[in-house]
């Protein structure tokens, strides 16, 4: 492969997981305050498996399990509790759909460990190691794929820091300065995503959106994790509920601006657009 080019497989504990064409995430979030599907998984681990299959039936390759909520203002809650609620569900997936690749969706290298040894296989870190200085060496360690999400602050605070000089180089400085570390660590498969709605105002999302492909410089591959957001209801004038229509218009903006994973809430739908885009 050359040096340049981005990667187009992640290892999945000794299998590749494609990246020729995109591929779609499914969230699960296993809270009960979360933006749009607070409360819908959290209290019955039968019901949240059968949501677990249904997204891999309708065609997720990755399924993204949650126990800390980060929509802007939400209730920090321990490392204790956040790992109990996450690792029945890794656990159950895992005696359920043996092939799952999970994904756990934690800012804390204890439970980023716990999830790896329960059965999930990647770690997606909504603040980039910035809230564990432990991260880098967990990842380091499990050598496990590591979702890199440009943040700042905090899902407390983060709504106070979107002032940017020049939003495009900060960014691209962070993400070289975190993937030079994370490099130095052996840390192979990296996945960079530019994280909507995370210190970033209405119109930061926007232009951002607009300058996806700008990313392509660091040749790593990117999610994107538009679902359902206030950058789309907001802006319409609705709830997160009926933001399905214009997550699909933004999802199709992304991946036509190189994003090569769609995280979601509605995978159905996500899949159908990468069919009538790539297939």
């Amino acid at each position: 492969m050359d040096t340049f080019e981005t990667p187009k497989t992640l290892n999945i504990k000794g299998r590749l997981l494609s990246l020729e064409m995109p591929i779609v995430m499914g969230i699960l979030n296993i809270t009960p305050d979360s933006f749009y599907d607070g409360g819908k998984w959290n209290t019955d681990l039968a019901k949240t498996t059968d949501k677990a299959g249904k997204m891999l039936e309708q065609g997720a390759a990755i399924l993204d399990v949650g126990g800390y909520s980060s929509r802007p203002g939400a209730q920090h809650i321990s490392e204790t509790e956040e790992a109990d609620r996450v690792l029945p569900v890794i656990e159950s997936i895992v005696s359920n759909f043996s092939d799952a690749v999970i994904s756990i969706d934690t800012f804390r290298s204890g439970v980023a460990k716990q999830a790896v040894e329960a059965g999930a296989c990647m770690i997606n870190d909504i603040s980039g190691g910035a809230q564990d200085q432990e991260m880098y060496e967990a990842v380091s360690e499990l050598q496990v794929p590591y979702f890199l999400m440009h943040m700042r602050g905090t899902p407390q605070t983060m709504q106070q820091m979107t002032k940017y000089d020049n939003l495009f180089k900060e960014m691209l400085a962070y993400f070289n300065e975190k993937v030079s570390i994370l490099r130095g660590l052996s840390c192979k498969d990296i996945i960079i995503d530019p994280g909507f709605g995370f210190a970033k105002s209405l119109e930061q999302n926007y232009w951002l959106l607009s300058h996806l492909d700008d990313f392509k410089i660091l040749n790593l591959p990117m999610l994107v994790g538009v679902s359902r957001k206030s950058m789309i209801y907001k802006k319409l004038g609705l709830g997160p509920e009926e933001a399905l229509n214009g997550t699909t218009v933004l999802n199709t903006v992304a991946l036509q601006k190189g994003a090569d994973i769609l995280r979601v809430h509605d995978v159905a739908e996500a899949v159908e657009i990468i069919k009538l885009l790539y297939t």
